[in-house]
């Protein structure tokens, strides 16, 4: 394989870049649905109190929301929303949503955004803190949808006995979700 000629990136050459621009956008496409099954795998992990681990929550979030007949964004949004526990525990909606958004519809980007802050609906008032504070973004077009998020598809999923799909149930959404174009440019002001 042919490699760059340069070891720091402001020597690079436009042949460079033209040549390292498909070679990674052929591995990404060959292994983006494997890594994203393999972030979800670090969930497996202690159960943190929790009667179920995240791994088992994001299945039984992802379950239900395709047992509703959600459009395959919010099921895949749903499998993906706490994705970003292992490494981003403060902002882990944030950057889950990030990781979403070149590829889900707006509504969403938007609820996996924001689905931490709501969720805090249920118990944010246990600990000394507002449950109301997703009434901030009460103007939002997707606020209700998030609220519904969090009802129906993150708070009521920490069941030991629920009956949840496999990951290889969802394979083939992330696979279809994750080989659209994406919405943002690799190359920024193009």
């Amino acid at each position: 394989m042919r490699t760059v000629s340069w070891t720091q990136m402001a020597d690079g050459s436009k042949a460079d870049y033209e040549m390292l621009a498909p070679a990674e956008s052929d591995h990404l496409r060959g292994n983006l649905v494997d890594n994203l099954i393999a972030m979800l795998d670090m969930m497996r992990g202690p159960k943190l109190g929790y009667q179920v681990n995240r791994y088992e929550h994001s299945m039984q979030s992802a379950t239900r929301a395709h047992r509703n007949d959600e459009p395959i964004d919010m099921v895949v949004g749903a499998l993906l929303h706490d994705v970003a526990d292992c490494f981003a525990p403060e902002n882990h909606s944030v950057a889950a949503a990030a990781l979403l958004e070149p590829y889900v519809d707006e509504r969403t980007h938007w609820v996996v955004k924001h689905h931490g802050l709501f969720q805090g609906y249920y118990y944010f008032h246990h600990l000394g803190g507002d449950r109301d504070a997703r009434d901030e973004f009460a103007s939002s077009p997707f606020y209700d949808d998030c609220v519904w998020f969090c009802q129906e598809y993150d708070q009521n999923c920490f069941d030991p006995g629920y009956d949840s799909m496999t990951i290889r149930d969802f394979k083939p959404m992330l696979a279809e979700v994750f080989s659209r174009q994406s919405k943002l440019s690799p190359v920024a002001g193009t």
